[in-house]
């Protein structure tokens, strides 16, 4: 950042052009003093565009954090890839909350420590030849979230309190025939669906209470798409199709153009190519992973995916691919709460 490096500056321009209150910032290194974050928020707050957010939220989740199992099944336990969550250390590719209000943050509640097997009917994997793959030990320890699941109160001006839910489930691929990770993405969405649905689960804190706010908005790279992919489905139907949410189903143009571009895998989804909100390579095809999906009691104004088109005005923001900010686009929904 202190360099001007090409991606941070194309991020921070697509901010600086949406110039949303509330923000979520997906596989954002941490660090203990949160020292790239405020460099990241100073760049935001320089030049033309400059927007200001004061507030933040960020505490280090799972994502790096040594286990010191063999949660892999490889034979060596510890190794990088037997941490809790994925990461090179901790606090790699974690998550970041920015906000024009203030976060209350003593309220604010984590949900890193989790385990997989606490959550209601939880499935769990097994081998090909239909046995536990998790060892007791293994099972008593691996932790749900492979990020964190957050919600954190955001104070409005009019003193109305908002809450954001927000994760970051792992990719529910790069396993074998236990599907690890199918089920744990599964599990980590079906976790807000159980914690909507007045289920009572112990916070980092030890605080086990059910969810209680009216007004909130879900954010995250969810890592599954409805209807295309890999990933299990239940889940995300369960959570797109819950009583107190509302799915805006943000599109854009350039989505649609975007699945154009390429074929293959594009060619044989089944979904809406104007909700992709992510351009994989042509094997894997474009899907919607990404989410802002606010509580069916606020009302929505507006929504979208900052995808324009190439030929539209601000289309030479976004790059084909990984090039330019990144792969992901901005999904958002603009909500009038008095």
């Amino acid at each position: 950042m202190s360099d001007k490096d090409a991606q941070v500056l194309a991020v921070a321009a697509i901010i600086q052009r949406v110039r949303p209150d509330i923000l979520l910032l997906n596989e954002f290194d941490g660090d203990f003093t949160n020292l790239a974050l405020g460099a990241f928020r100073g760049v935001l707050n320089s030049g033309e565009g400059a927007i200001s957010y004061p507030y933040f939220y960020a505490p280090m989740g799972n994502e790096g954090v040594r286990s010191g199992l063999d949660l892999d099944g490889d034979g060596s336990p510890d190794e990088w890839a037997d941490a809790f969550g994925f990461g090179r250390f901790p606090g790699s590719e974690g998550m970041v909350l920015l906000s024009r209000f203030p976060v209350d943050t003593q309220a604010a509640r984590q949900f890193s420590l989790l385990k997989w097997a606490d959550l209601p009917d939880a499935v769990l994997p097994v081998t090909a030849d239909g046995e536990a793959y998790f060892s007791k030990d293994m099972v008593s320890a691996f932790r749900m979230s492979s990020k964190s699941h957050w919600d954190v109160p955001v104070v409005l001006p009019s003193g109305q309190r908002v809450n954001i839910l927000a994760s970051h489930p792992t990719p529910p691929v790069f396993d074998g025939v236990e599907n690890v990770n199918g089920l744990r993405n599964d599990a980590e969405i079906a976790f807000w669906v159980s914690y909507l649905n007045g289920s009572e689960f112990a916070d980092d804190t030890g605080k086990e209470a059910a969810f209680s706010a009216t007004g909130f908005v879900l954010l995250g790279d969810l890592n599954n798409d409805p209807i295309d992919g890999e990933g299990r489905k239940g889940g995300i139907h369960a959570l797109l199709t819950h009583p107190l949410v509302s799915d805006p189903m943000q599109g854009s143009k350039g989505a649609e153009v975007a699945a154009r571009r390429y074929g293959q895998a594009n060619e044989v989804h089944r979904g809406n190519p104007a909700q992709d909100t992510v351009e994989w390579d042509a094997d894997i095809g474009n899907m919607r992973v990404d989410y802002a999906l606010p509580s069916a009691s606020l009302a929505v104004r507006d929504s979208g995916v900052f995808w324009p088109a190439p030929d539209a005005p601000d289309g030479h923001m976004i790059a084909e691919g990984r090039d330019g900010a990144s792969n992901h686009r901005m999904v958002w929904v603009d909500l009038m709460i008095d």
